[in-house]
């Protein structure tokens, strides 16, 4: 009888068919060649050899053994080795033997993803794939002129304004009397949002920032790009790019030594300066580059050492209150660059935002209010923050919106809105719904990751490894040998793609409006959901 002792079993023991993705493997198309092994991020499968003995009955004759050599693919199944569902192992199959396949089964990994008493930590997003935005419709068609011609054949002005903006009377009276006039940007509409030199990879950091400028410098789309926290690569701040990046200073100050001791050398000025909160898809957690992470490039740009945890701190530790911050952190950036650069908080969805949104009413120097709700992705949060902690964007921007308008405030302070915005990949109908419901533009993050490198996580938690330095495209990863897989000029290639898509979009959606002098920011007159609640709670019409 063989002992239970005898065999490798424990309490968080599991089976391929618990774990969310199984390795399908045809034996017979295989020539071993392990090159799936090899590309394997978390080296989930691995060559085995094995000589197993086959029972032989003679009928009539002796009892005897056969022996059998197997050579062939397994999958592991520890936690540490899960399977992530990527599929760099049928990328590089040359005669496509192997795939990763979802599990109809329940997936049991979730119980056991909290090894050594460390809640589960993971990058990508919410996996849910439910949003209001893709539920939002545009009901308002000019019956003037053809919809279906005017998208073509006229002119949209469809970029927006990032700054503080004055009224026609007060621009006039600063002007001829020689006062300040806030400083403002043209920016079109749909920005890169927040992911530092660091959360993102050397190439893939390189590859947008191209695609930026190209954007700017060759078709003309005045494209703004936000560099998180972690500053930038020296050279950019430098350069002639510096006018389409919006600096972000966030709570650990990382990379802003750099950035200080450059102002000096900067040929131009960035296009605005980011101070970060708060961010949605983790409120309250602060930010997390971990060690895996931490390169000796990461290292000298943020003044660490090397390979160590980098954890944001939830709040900036030189202010009392967000009230102190709009004084003093707005104030001090705009004297550091001679009042020439907006400067604006980023915070996350919250109830208490229409809170910070007064004081900023109140303060010259404010030049917006981005909102960050709970769908927006993250380069490593704790799952429990992620699918509990936030507040969906739609409606917290609507609120801060229609405060605005009460108080006759609605074309001075841009409000921007971020946080899951592309998510199912109707990037510019969640963005222009965003944009009829009062944002003056909104910001992309995980769509540019998936729309121009290819990123893999999905809703189904496919993938959804950034924050341990293994991702298999090389998009979040320090490691060499990983990033390199990743060309900075398809990238860029890519960028250039999408913001041509998401312009004709854009065109198409305000062509049928009768509306091609501005942005419709605020038009909700023109929007439409299947939902009664969701339209009284956005103040929308109810359709059916």
């Amino acid at each position: 009888m063989v002992s239970i002792r005898s065999i490798s079993v424990s309490p968080s023991s599991l089976i391929p068919a618990d774990l969310p993705w199984v390795i399908q493997h045809r034996e017979d198309r295989c020539t071993l060649c392990g090159r799936c092994t090899s590309a394997c991020p978390t080296q989930a499968i691995y060559l085995a050899y094995r000589r197993k003995r086959m029972p032989k009955l003679n009928i009539g004759g002796e009892i005897g053994n056969d022996f059998k050599t197997f050579t062939g693919i397994r999958q592991r199944t520890d936690v540490a080795h899960r399977c992530i569902g990527c599929g760099m192992c049928a990328m590089v199959c040359p005669n496509e033997a192997i795939t990763p396949g979802p599990n109809p089964n329940d997936s049991r990994l979730k119980f056991h993803m909290n090894q050594g008493g460390e809640a589960w930590k993971r990058g990508g997003r919410r996996n849910n794939g439910d949003t209001i935005l893709d539920r939002v419709i545009f009901t308002r068609i000019s019956m003037l002129t053809d919809p279906a011609l005017d998208a073509g054949r006229h002119e949209f002005f469809i970029n927006t304004i990032l700054g503080r903006i004055l009224s026609p009377e007060e621009y006039l009276r600063r002007k001829a009397a020689g006062e300040w006039i806030p400083p403002t940007r043209e920016i079109f509409p749909f920005v890169i949002g927040s992911m530092s030199f660091g959360a993102l990879s050397p190439n893939m950091w390189l590859g947008l920032l191209q695609g930026v400028a190209y954007c700017n410098e060759v078709l003309g789309i005045p494209v703004a790009m936000a560099t998180g926290e972690g500053g930038c690569p020296p050279w950019v701040l430098k350069s002639p790019f510096l006018k389409y990046i919006i600096l972000q200073i966030a709570s650990g100050y990382f990379g802003w030594d750099e950035i200080i001791r450059a102002i000096p050398e900067m040929q131009c000025d960035p296009c605005a300066i980011e101070i970060k909160y708060g961010q949605g898809a983790k409120p309250g957690d602060g930010g997390l580059l971990m060690w895996y992470k931490v390169s000796k490039l990461i290292a000298r740009l943020r003044g660490v050492p090397e390979g160590v945890d980098l954890p944001s701190p939830p709040v900036h530790q030189t202010l009392y209150s967000i009230e102190e911050s709009v004084m003093k952190m707005i104030q001090t950036m705009s004297m550091a660059w001679g009042f020439r650069v907006p400067v604006y908080p980023k915070i996350s969805g919250s109830t208490s935002a229409k809170a910070v949104l007064n004081n900023l009413v109140r303060n010259p120097y404010a030049g917006g209010l981005l909102m960050d709700g709970i769908d927006g992705g993250t380069g490593a949060a704790y799952n429990v923050s992620m699918d509990s902690m936030g507040h969906p964007i739609a409606s917290n921007l609507r609120e801060c919106y229609l405060d605005l308008v009460a108080q006759g405030k609605q074309n001075e302070i841009p409000l921007f809105a971020a946080g899951g915005i592309g998510k199912n990949g109707n990037v510019a109908q969640n963005g222009m719904a965003l944009i009829m419901l009062g944002a003056s533009g909104v910001h992309i993050g995980k769509y540019m990751m998936q729309a121009a490198a290819g990123c893999l996580g999905s809703e189904r938690n496919r993938c959804n490894v950034c924050n341990i330095g293994v991702c298999p495209k090389g998009i979040t990863s320090q490691n060499p040998k990983l990033y390199r897989r990743l060309d900075p000029d398809a990238v860029a290639q890519r960028v250039v793609d999408v913001f041509l898509a998401i312009r004709t979009e854009i065109k198409k959606i305000m062509a049928p409006l009768g509306r091609s002098q501005s942005l419709p920011i605020g038009m909700s007159d023109a929007l439409g959901i299947n939902d009664a609640a969701a339209a009284e709670r956005l103040k929308i019409r109810y359709i059916c």
